[in-house]
C-alpha cells in the first residue's frame, strides 16, 4: 500500500482490508463499514450494484476479517482507521455504516469532519445499549473447529448452541476453515464489549447531510433517539424499510439499495 497507508497519526500501520468494487467515476468514492461480526465480504452484493455509478470500497473493521488485530476497539479508533482509509482515496468519500460500523461512521463524521461528504446510518443510535452481544462470541467458542471442514458443519454446531439460523451463516462467512480459525478476535471483542455497545461522550455535531435508515421491525433506533440524533446531526433525515429488522441490508437489500442510492445521489439544496 505504500505511502498510501500512512497513519494519521505519524507514522506508518497498516490500513484496514479494503474489497474496492467499480473504478473512480465522476461521483464521490462510497465507504462501506459493516457491523459486529461482519465483514466487507458481508456487504459484496450492494457494492457490487452501487458500483454502477461509483467506486464503492468496502473494508474489514479492525479485529475483523482479514484487518489487524489489536488488544483495543473503541470508537475513536475505528474512526481513525476509516478516516486513514479515506484519506487514501483522496480525502472525502460518502459513507454507509450498519451497526457498530455505523457508530464508527458517526464518530467518523464527528471526529473528522471533512473526511464525509454524505452519511447512512443503518439501524443504529449515537447512544449506549443496554444488551450485550457477547453470546454470540460464546456460541463461536463451543464450535470445534478441528472437526469443521466446511460451513455448514460449523452451522450445525452454532445452531446447538442457540444461535438463530439467520445468523449462523452470517457467522460462518467469518471462518478461516483452512486455518482452523475464526476471522474474528473474539478475545479482544469480549473484552471490548463495553467499549462496542456504547458511544463517545461529545459536544460536536456534524452538520452535513445524514440519513439514518432502520428496519421497521427493529427496536435500535427507538423515537426517544431522535433528540439525541438531531443533536449530533442538524440535518439528519430519517426512513424505515417496512418488513426489515437490524440487519436490514440483508433482509430487503434491493430496498436497502435503492434508498442509499436516492440520498446520496440527491443535490445537495441550494441555500
Amino acid at each position: 500500500m505504500g505511502v498510501a497507508s500512512l497513519c494519521l497519526r505519524g507514522y506508518l500501520d497498516p490500513m484496514l482490508n479494503t474489497i474496492t468494487h467499480g473504478t473512480a467515476t465522476e461521483r464521490p468514492p462510497l465507504l462501506i463499514a459493516h457491523g459486529l461480526y461482519g465483514s466487507a465480504r458481508n456487504w459484496g452484493v450492494i457494492a457490487k450494484r452501487l458500483s454502477d455509478e461509483r467506486q464503492v470500497v468496502a473494508v474489514d473493521m479492525r479485529n475483523h476479517g482479514d484487518s489487524p488485530r489489536t488488544d483495543s476497539h473503541t470508537y475513536p479508533e475505528l474512526a481513525r482507521d476509516l478516516a486513514e482509509v479515506i484519506a487514501a482515496h483522496g480525502g472525502q468519500m460518502d459513507v454507509i455504516g450498519h451497526s457498530m460500523g455505523g457508530k464508527a461512521a458517526m464518530t467518523l463524521a464527528l471526529n473528522h469532519p471533512e473526511a464525509v461528504r454524505r452519511l447512512v446510518v443503518a439501524d443504529i443510535a449515537p447512544v449506549a445499549y443496554g444488551h450485550t452481544q457477547i453470546q454470540y462470541i460464546h456460541a463461536m467458542r463451543t464450535v470445534d473447529l478441528d472437526t469443521v471442514e466446511r460451513r455448514p458443519e460449523a452451522a450445525a454446531q452454532l445452531a446447538e448452541a442457540g444461535v438463530e439460523p439467520a445468523l449462523q451463516s452470517f457467522f460462518t462467512q467469518s471462518l478461516d476453515i483452512p486455518n482452523k480459525r475464526w476471522k474474528l478476535n473474539l478475545d479482544t471483542l469480549a473484552d471490548q464489549m463495553p467499549n462496542i455497545m456504547s458511544f463517545p461522550e461529545t459536544d460536536a455535531a456534524w452538520q452535513g447531510p445524514a440519513l439514518f435508515l432502520s428496519g421497521a421491525n427493529s427496536d435500535y433506533v427507538l423515537p426517544e433517539h431522535r433528540d439525541k440524533i438531531r443533536a449530533r446531526f442538524p440535518a439528519a433525515r430519517f426512513a424505515k424499510l417496512p418488513g426489515a429488522g437490524h440487519w436490514l441490508h440483508a433482509e430487503k437489500p434491493r430496498e436497502f439499495e435503492a434508498a442509499a442510492r436516492v440520498f446520496l445521489n440527491a443535490q445537495a439544496p441550494r441555500a
